[in-house]
Order: structure tokens, then C-alpha cells, then sequence
């Protein structure tokens, strides 16, 4: 048996007093496309955020790809927090689009997607480029690679986001 890309085991999140997500259970397959669905604050953002690590969760265990992502299990039941490195490795693997695409307005559209591979990876400027070409080239955009976010449609902004993640 494959283990999932992601799965999450009993996540709670409070804020305060307040529980917004409550003994969420949920494995994601390898390659399978998934979503969420539901009423605004129900939860839906926030779950995606811990599942990045962007918000820690209260209680519970997330895996990518079998890694544990913010903290592991003591064997007493206890979890504990995972060195920030290795945290960072473990995040570095994930990508997600949120409603707002914060995409840079002084970069192009190629400059966009390239950035993270050149900061993040630390990959050579041109080989950056080149996979970044082939992401816009994925999401139909490889001819607005030159545009920036202000010349761009909504629909195309986030097919950059898309392409960037």
C-alpha cells in the first residue's frame, strides 16, 4: 500500500476559545485532485493553511509524502516540534493558490513563477526560467510570460499562481 501525499490525523485548530476545525481526518492520494467545499468560515482556508504549515495547529499530525510537517509523535502521545530546517525541507515540497494571488506587480509573469525556484531551490537563474517557461506553458500562458499581473485577466493571474505553486 502507497501512503498518501498528504494526510492529516485528528487536526484541531482554535483561535482562543474558539475550535474552527475539530478532529479532521483526511488522506489525499498521490496525483488525485481534491476539494473542499463549504460555507464561508467553515473552516476551509484554515485547514488548507495548516496543511502548508502558513498556521499551526492546535492538535493533531499532518504528513507529506510520509514526512511529518510541524511536529512529531513522542511515544508518550505527546507531539513535538520538528527543527525549523527541517520543517522549511518539508515545505519547500508544497505548493497552494488561495482566493488572493499575491503575485508581485513588478515581475512579470515569467518572473513570478521563476522567483521561488531561483530563492527557495536555489536554482541557476536560467534553469528557473526554463522550468518556469514550461509551468506557464502548462497553464496555456507561455505567450504572457513577458506581461505583468496589471496586464494580465483575473483567470490569467491565477493560472500564474497556478503555474508558480
Amino acid at each position: 500500500m502507497t501512503l498518501p501525499a498528504i494526510s492529516v490525523s485528528k487536526l484541531v485548530k482554535r483561535f482562543g476559545t474558539n475550535t474552527v476545525l475539530n478532529d479532521i481526518n483526511l488522506d489525499i492520494p498521490e496525483g488525485k485532485v481534491s476539494c473542499l467545499i463549504g460555507p464561508s468560515g467553515s473552516g476551509k482556508s484554515t485547514l488548507l493553511r495548516c496543511m502548508a504549515f502558513l498556521e499551526e495547529a492546535s492538535e493533531g499530525m499532518i504528513t507529506v509524502s510520509g514526512e511529518a510537517l510541524g511536529y512529531f509523535e513522542r511515544p508518550d502521545g505527546q507531539r513535538e516540534r520538528l527543527p525549523a530546517a527541517q520543517i522549511r525541507a518539508v515545505r519547500s515540497k508544497i505548493g497552494m493558490v488561495f482566493q488572493q494571488f499575491n503575485l508581485w506587480p513588478h515581475m512579470t509573469a515569467l518572473g513570478n513563477v521563476s522567483e521561488a525556484l531561483k530563492t527557495v531551490h536555489k536554482m541557476p537563474k536560467c534553469e528557473a526560467e526554463d522550468r518556469a517557461m514550461m509551468q506557464l506553458k502548462k497553464v496555456g500562458l507561455e505567450n504572457r510570460a513577458g506581461h505583468y499581473p496589471s496586464q494580465l485577466s483575473g483567470g490569467q493571474q491565477q493560472r500564474v499562481a497556478i503555474a508558480r505553486a
